[in-house]
């Protein structure tokens, strides 16, 4: 008789903030986000200016996000990672991966985006990355197909160990990348663009995430026999 395989662990929200350069309306609304769905991790972009300014943005946002629950993340600017308190850094690509290494490891987060083939993403997983990130928008703002995202999540799902993180554009995406088998679900425009505030976009995310997971995990179940 085979033995039946675990459920995976519900997968999580990763909420990528906007541009900040003034934290102070961020630092405000961040109770309430937090507080509106399972947040794993916020992934902070900084408005670039000096590293001393930088840095006590990072120091007045960290605490709100760490109180939480949830780690903080620098997109990019990993030489301000441990000065500002924050619990990691996102790179995008291998380059930038292998040199932020050295410094993030083995206390913080290396997450790393940018991977165009799955060649990429495997050397980032030899490397050490902390997660893979599938499907965020490019320079010029072209992403990969739903379909081929999903099928990327599914792909590393199936036969790697380090967590993959699906970027969603809608909810249908989430939904998708959830069934397709991401451990977390990178969300951005989706929440802060949502007319009826943030904190009600992230609720109704964390709700399709909840469907899609019972879904699948029920579909699992009975593919089991």
């Amino acid at each position: 008789m085979a033995k039946p395989v675990p459920p995976r662990p519900a997968p999580r929200l990763y909420l990528a903030t906007p541009v900040v350069d003034d934290p102070a309306s961020l630092i405000a609304g961040l109770p309430a986000l937090l507080a509106a769905a399972d947040i794993a991790a916020v992934l902070l972009r900084l408005k670039q200016t000096d590293q001393r300014g930088m840095i006590s943005r990072i120091k007045a946002i960290a605490p709100v996000v760490q109180g939480a629950g949830a780690a903080l993340l620098l997109d990019g600017m990993v030489e301000l990672v441990a000065r500002g308190g924050a619990d990691g850094a996102h790179l995008p690509g291998i380059a930038a991966l292998e040199e932020a290494l050295p410094s993030l490891k083995p206390d913080r987060i290396a997450g790393v985006g940018g991977l165009a083939t799955r060649h990429d993403s495997m050397t980032a997983g030899e490397l050490g990355a902390d997660y893979v990130l599938f499907g965020e928008p490019d320079a010029e703002g072209r992403r990969p197909s739903p379909q081929a995202i999903a099928e990327r999540l599914a792909w590393w799902a199936e036969l790697f160990e380090p967590p993959c993180v699906g970027y969603a554009a809608s909810r249908e995406e989430v939904s998708e990348f959830v069934t397709a088998g991401a451990d977390f679900v990178l969300v951005d425009d989706l929440i802060w663009a949502d007319r009826r505030g943030p904190a009600t976009a992230l609720a109704d995310v964390a709700e399709s995430m909840q469907q899609a997971y019972a879904a699948a995990t029920k579909n699992a179940k009975a593919a089991q026999g």
